[in-house]
């Protein structure tokens, strides 16, 4: 019995076995990894890397002591010819010069915006030629043409000069074209505008150093912006321009500076957030003054009038630039929709800052555009500058021929 078992289990592993080689034997002819074939005598197998060269592979190496022995024309030599010691080829270098902006040159512009200032200050100008037109002048339609001065904020001195002469002329004129109501209107508006006041910026630089601007005004007037939209009136105007982001307190001001004055080329100078407005702004000067630009232009930080601390601040700021040079223009920034009530606020800046000139912001966005005649007169101070939308460009020099031209339209 034991004999028997011990031949089944001998059988049992001789299958195994054969099984075995004949997998193996399969597997090796369906892909299997094989040896490598013994190597040949005499073929050299290494990578023919440098067989094409012209020094031979076997060829031996200069060692560094070699290389720094060797004569200095040889060394030249071999770097002209692009030899292993020369230097790579290094590709040229071209600057990129960012694209700068061309503004709209400034003559024109008011001629430009013309239909803007006529939409918002249509009911004023079309109002008034309405009743001047009517057959009968009474006392009820004379009250009517003062109310309309009135609501537009030409001011109560203004409106009643304006209504006497009118009254006058009329008066004398008999009859009454809509031609002749016009020109009649039109002269008393721009009469009660005094076109008779400066309204040239003083940006023409002096023989030892820039012409100096300070752009001041309360929060929210559009200070900033308007700096640098007056710097590309300076820039069509063909001066160059140096800006002074003296504003510290209001973290995006002096960014939003930079990018206005890198649009048309000009530099800005900065300091670091809440540092010293003076500090900043004589920095901005000396600067300038050493770069022989032609109008350096400072940005102040918005400040409420009532604020006497930020007010006697302001105060300082122009005084420390008076130690190197005289301020040639103090413009302040006042919003046309404010109206009546910026009329007060003016009136403290001008006595801390002797403000030169107006820039009226948002004109085209009120029907108050008799803020023109009331500024002037309260202050004593010309209009200089107005804002007829956001564009770049949508800063014009004040003419009050052509702005009463677009109060009025083209006709009745």
């Amino acid at each position: 019995m034991v004999a028997v078992t011990f031949l089944w289990i001998s059988l049992a592993i001789v299958l195994l076995a054969a099984v075995a080689v004949v997998a193996f034997r399969a597997f090796s002819g369906r892909g299997g990894v094989s040896a490598p074939p013994p190597p040949v005598p005499g073929v050299d197998y290494r990578p023919g890397v440098g067989d094409d060269a012209e020094e031979p592979r076997d060829t031996p190496k200069r060692s560094i002591t070699t290389v720094a022995n060797l004569p200095e024309a040889d060394v030249k030599a071999d770097v002209a010819d692009g030899g292993p010691d020369a230097p790579a080829a290094a590709g040229p270098i071209t600057a990129v010069t960012p694209e700068l902006d061309v503004p709209e040159a400034t003559g024109g512009r008011l001629l430009r915006l013309r239909s803007r200032l006529a939409r918002s200050q249509s009911s004023l100008g079309r109002g008034l030629l309405s009743v001047l037109s009517r057959e009968n002048l009474d006392d009820e339609a004379w009250d009517e043409i003062e109310e309309s001065l009135l609501m537009a904020d030409v001011g109560v001195a203004a409106t009643t000069e304006i209504v006497d002469r009118l009254k006058t002329r009329t008066k004398v004129l008999g009859t009454r074209s809509q031609g002749e109501l016009r020109a009649l209107l039109a002269e008393e508006l721009v009469t009660a505008l005094q076109p008779e006041l400066d309204r040239s910026l003083k940006t023409t630089p002096h023989s030892d150093r820039p012409a100096v601007l300070m752009v001041v005004g309360v929060n929210g007037t559009g200070k900033t912006t308007t700096c640098g939209k007056l710097a590309r009136v300076l820039v069509a105007d063909g001066r160059s321009v140096l800006l002074g982001a003296a504003d510290t307190f209001r973290a995006a001001a002096s960014e939003q500076l930079a990018t206005w004055g890198d649009r048309v080329g000009a530099q800005t100078v900065r300091g670091p957030e809440a540092a010293d407005p003076a500090s900043v702004a004589f920095d901005a000067l000396k600067q300038g003054t050493d770069a022989r630009v032609d109008t350096v232009l400072i940005d102040t930080a918005g400040r409420l009038h009532t604020k006497v601390g930020l007010m006697d601040e302001l105060g300082k700021l122009k005084r420390v630039l008076e130690r190197q040079a005289p301020v040639d223009e103090t413009l302040l920034v006042l919003d046309a929709t404010t109206g009546q009530n910026g009329l007060t606020q003016a009136k403290v800046f001008t006595e801390v800052v002797d403000v030169s000139g107006i820039v009226l912001t948002k004109l085209d966005g009120t029907a108050k555009g008799g803020i023109v005649i009331s500024v002037q007169r309260a202050l004593g101070v010309p209009v200089k500058l107005i804002g007829l939308g956001e564009g770049p460009d949508d800063l014009a020099p004040f003419d009050p021929e052509q702005f009463v031209d677009a109060l009025l339209g083209d006709t009745l």
